[in-house]
C-alpha cells in the first residue's frame, strides 16, 4: 500500500482530525471486516506513526497483536523505546508494546528489551514487562542479564527481581540456578523478607527441573519451614518436579506436619502426582488425620473413579 492509500484509510477513521476517540477505535476494529491480515498489519503500522492518543494506540496494538505479524516489530519496538512522553497513560501503551512484542517471539527485539531492561531510571513498569518479554521470546542471549538483575541487592524494584526470575524459569537455562539457589539459602537483610521474590524463585527452580543437585534439593526442603503458606506450596511443587528420590518422602513428611491446610492438601496432591492412586488408597484408610482421610476419598471420587 502507498503513503497515499493508507492517509486515506487513516481519513476515513477519523485519525486526522480530532474525530471522537470510541468512534475512531470502533472504525479501526471494523477493519478487519475489509482488509486480509497481510493489509491490516501494514495499515497498524503505519497508524502507530500517526496518532499520540494513547487510547487509539492501545486499540492498535491490540488489534496487531491479534495477527501477529513481525512486520509490526519495528513501530512497537518505536514505541517502547520513546521515554519522551512519561504520562502513565504513554507508559501504559509501552507495557502494551512490550507484551505484543513478546507475542512475536523475535529474537531481533532481545537487546532493545534488555535495554529498557537494564536502564535503572526507566519505569519500572516498563523493566517488568520487558523483563517477562524476554522470558517467553526465550533467547538465551537474555539470561546473563536477567542473572544480574535477580542478584542485584541493589536494584530499588523487589517486583523486578521477581519478574527476572520468572523470566530466568522461563529459559530453562542452567547457568541460573547458582544464583536462585543464592536468593532462597540467604536469611539476611531486607530481601529475605520479601516472600513474593522466594515465590517465583522456587517456581523458576521448580521449571528448571533440577535433578540430582543435593544443594537445590536443600534448598527448596528448608523452604518447607518458611513463614510463607505459599512459599512451602510452591516449595512443594518444586520438590514434585525435582525427580529427587527423596522427593515423596520430604513431602509426606510436609503433609503430616504442616500447620496450615492448604500446604498439607496441596502436598497430598504433590503425592498423588508422584505416585498415583495407591498415596489416595493408603490415606484414606490409613492411620491418618481425619481431614487428610476426607480428602483422599474425595480425590478418588474425582480423579480415579469417574
Amino acid at each position: 500500500m502507498d503513503k497515499d492509500y493508507l492517509d486515506s484509510i487513516a481519513r476515513d477513521c477519523g485519525l486526522s482530525d480530532d474525530a471522537d476517540v470510541p468512534s475512531v477505535i470502533n472504525k479501526i476494529q471494523a477493519l478487519d471486516e475489509k482488509f486480509k491480515a497481510d493489509s491490516l498489519t501494514e495499515i497498524y503500522k503505519y497508524f502507530l506513526t500517526i496518532t499520540e492518543n494513547t487510547d487509539v494506540l492501545k486499540c492498535i496494538i491490540q488489534c496487531s497483536d491479534r495477527i501477529r505479524d513481525k512486520r509490526i516489530l519495528d513501530g512497537l519496538l518505536d514505541l517502547l523505546l520513546n521515554k519522551e512522553n512519561k504520562s502513565d497513560a504513554y507508559i501504559n501503551v509501552r507495557v502494551m508494546c512490550a507484551k505484543a512484542i513478546a507475542n512475536l517471539k523475535d529474537t531481533s527485539a532481545v537487546t532493545p528489551l534488555l535495554y529498557c531492561l537494564n536502564n535503572k531510571s526507566e519505569n519500572y513498569k516498563i523493566r517488568l514487562a520487558c523483563a517477562d518479554a524476554l522470558g517467553k521470546i526465550g533467547d538465551k542471549y537474555a539470561v546473563a542479564p536477567l542473572i544480574a538483575v535477580v542478584k542485584d541487592e541493589d536494584e530499588k524494584s523487589v517486583y523486578l527481581r521477581e519478574s527476572a526470575a520468572s523470566a530466568l524459569g522461563m529459559l530453562g537455562d542452567m547457568r541460573a540456578v547458582e544464583p536462585l539457589v543464592n536468593i532462597l539459602e540467604s536469611q539476611k537483610g531486607i530481601w529475605s523478607k520479601f516472600t513474593f521474590l522466594k515465590e517465583r524463585v522456587i517456581e523458576a527452580l521448580g521449571k528448571l527441573r533440577i535433578v540430582d543437585d543435593e544443594r537445590v534439593f536443600n534448598a527448596l526442603k528448608n523452604s518447607l519451614a518458611d513463614e510463607s503458606a505459599q512459599v512451602r506450596i510452591n516449595a512443594i511443587e518444586a520438590i514434585m518436579e525435582s525427580e529427587n528420590p527423596k522427593a515423596a518422602e520430604t513431602i509426606k513428611t510436609c503433609m503430616l506436619e504442616d500447620v496450615d491446610w492448604e500446604v498439607r492438601k496441596n502436598a497430598l496432591i504433590a503425592l498423588y502426582n508422584l505416585e498415583g492412586r495407591k498415596i489416595l488408597d493408603e490415606v484414606a484408610n490409613g492411620v491418618y488425620p481425619d481431614e487428610l482421610k476426607m480428602e483422599a476419598v474425595s480425590m478418588i471420587e474425582e480423579y480415579e473413579d469417574e
